[in-house]
């Protein structure tokens, strides 16, 4: 094990992690040496089984079934094994000797049993062993053909009741359960292999169903049981292989899964059957889900069941109808409906989708934007701008903010009426500002920033109120034109506060301002009165020796 040491022990689980591993060396037991691996129990909150091992190269790896290693990190107790180790490095060689002469010695001693003794052996490690116990019964079930025996040991092995505590299987306790549902994979994949693939598909449905009823009682936060899930239907479509069922009652089968809180679970999707199904299995999975559809046209799931079989037989019709029945009072469905059109290449009927979705959204101001911006941008494709500015401005009327302004002007400067519009619009938000519940000075002063209208913009923060950001922008735009206004009215105003705040992100902010300072009194021709602003920030402040560093990094 020349590649386990300190250095690499410290690397993989980092300062914090070996620090506190050395803590726990005194608790590793058990050491067992193997080829390439070395186990241990170590006790921490509760015991834990963890295991190094070295790969190829001398690469160091290592697992253990703490909760913070089944995330697959690098543990303390791994950590604790591997000090534990390095310490025996003298007695290895020997250690690993005793490890293969015992190995050898079991094999050569169960070989010398008689069938009584060694059946007297397995039953008496069955009783002390529950899962050696089920994995033997479920063998002998498999082996017998035993549907009934192998149904009882697969409900057996779903069941969460002997890892539940307080109603719930915990994250500890959720990989022992993960592993033993796993065992029922296993179980019909070699009924499906003996030949009884249908016995195989009908165990893999309630495999699937006892596991879906199991999952919202376990924390199943590594996404072991979702693998368990996809594994599970993976069975049950080899299954189907081998057995060629019912197309139509495949196709029934298919659509309940569908609609069941069981397919999230599995993931299983239909069309994947195709070739199962045929013509009639198809024609029945079709008309089921339609009949599902009729009876709930607002299900999620009836809904995505229906678009996924109309898509895949290029039925655009069915899948507007679909979108139709549950049209979503913002527009968005009406935006789908638009967008599968355009794809078949129905454009006026898309066109046409898009503008009832503008009509009978009630409220512009929650209307779905992305609506707004395919029908506008179809608009000014089409050669009508002015259809496009009218959208705009009506959305822009409804939702005044930066955004929908900056959409208003890019639609007016096409349409070339961008002048007309911006008064409209600057008149709207005026009006805003002018009233002292509105936030419409914030959008004010935000517009006429974007439009480079500075002497407007230093107007209306100084007629309605301005928020610091806005404050600053507004300096950062005029310095070369007001240097002084930027000076007074915001820079010297913002350090103020910071001078009596600590921390990184105030220093480095005052500095940012201490720059612009200097840079409006470059302008202004006044040195002289920076020099000695400077002089007495740092005089005040020179305790604060990050800011002390950032000033002199830059040159203040």
């Amino acid at each position: 094990m020349g590649g386990l040491t300190e250095a690499k022990l410290r690397a993989l689980a980092g300062e914090r992690s070996f620090e506190r591993g050395l803590a726990y060396v005194d608790e590793v037991s058990g050491v067992e040496f193997g080829d390439g691996w070395i186990r241990a129990s170590v006790r921490g909150t509760e015991r834990y089984e963890a295991e190094l091992l070295l790969g190829g190269r001398r690469k160091l790896a290592g697992t253990c079934d703490c909760p913070y290693g089944q995330e697959g990190n690098f543990c303390k107790h791994l950590v604790a094994l591997g000090l534990t180790v390095i310490a025996q490095e003298a007695d290895l060689p020997r250690l690993r000797r005793t490890a293969r002469e015992r190995a050898r010695c079991l094999d050569a001693w169960l070989t010398g049993l008689s069938r009584d003794d060694l059946l007297a052996l397995v039953r008496e490690e069955m009783v002390e062993d529950r899962n050696l116990r089920k994995r033997l019964e479920l063998r002998a079930a498999s082996a017998r053909g035993d549907v009934a025996g192998i149904r009882s040991c697969i409900r057996e092995l779903l069941d969460i009741g002997p890892f539940v505590q307080y109603g719930y299987v915990e994250y500890a306790d959720a990989r022992a359960y993960a592993d033993q549902a796993g065992q029922a994979v296993t179980a019909i994949r070699s009924l499906t292999a003996s030949g009884r693939a249908a016995d195989a598909t009908t165990l893999a449905r309630e495999a699937i169903g006892l596991l879906a009823s199991a999952i919202g009682s376990v924390d199943d936060s590594d996404g072991r049981l979702g693998q368990v899930g996809a594994d599970l239907a993976d069975a049950h479509h080899e299954a189907c292989r081998e057995a060629r069922p019912d197309p139509e009652e495949l196709a029934h089968w298919l659509v309940t899964h569908a609609l069941d809180e069981a397919a999230d679970l599995t993931d299983i999707d239909p069309l994947d059957y195709e070739d199962l199904l045929g013509e009639r299995g198809t024609a029945a999975l079709r008309r089921r889900a339609a009949e599902a559809w009729q009876a709930n046209r607002t299900g999620w799931a009836e809904k995505h069941l229906m678009r996924r079989l109309a898509k895949s037989g290029r039925d655009i019709d069915t899948v507007i109808a679909v979108h139709a029945a549950d049209l979503a009072p913002n527009g968005h469905t009406h935006l789908l409906i638009a967008r599968e059109l355009d794809t078949a290449g129905r454009t006026a009927e898309a066109q046409e989708w898009a503008e009832r979705g503008i009509r009978e959204t009630e409220d512009l101001a929650g209307v779905n934007t992305a609506l707004v911006d395919h029908l506008a941008d179809r608009y000014t494709k089409t050669g009508r701008p002015a259809d496009a500015v009218s959208l705009r401005r009506a959305h822009f009327t409804a939702r005044r903010t930066l955004l929908t302004y900056q959409q208003l002007r890019a639609a007016a400067v096409a349409a070339a009426c961008w002048t007309t519009e911006r008064e409209k619009a600057l008149a709207l938000l005026r009006d805003d500002a002018e009233r002292t519940d509105a936030s419409g000075d914030r959008v004010l002063v935000d517009v006429l920033l974007d439009d480079k209208d500075v002497d407007a913009a230093w107007q209306a923060a100084h007629e309605h109120g301005a928020h610091d950001s806005q404050w600053l922008a507004l300096a950062d735009q005029s310095r070369l034109t007001r240097p002084a206004d930027a000076l007074v009215a915001v820079y010297l105003r913002l350090a103020a506060p910071l001078t009596r705040e600590t921390g990184n992100r105030a220093c480095e902010q005052l500095v940012s301002l201490l720059l612009s300072i200097r840079d409006c009194h470059r302008h202004l021709g006044t040195p002289d009165d920076c020099t000695a602003y400077v002089a007495d920030l740092r005089a005040a402040q020179k305790r604060k020796r990050n800011l002390m560093r950032l000033m002199d990094d830059h040159g203040i």
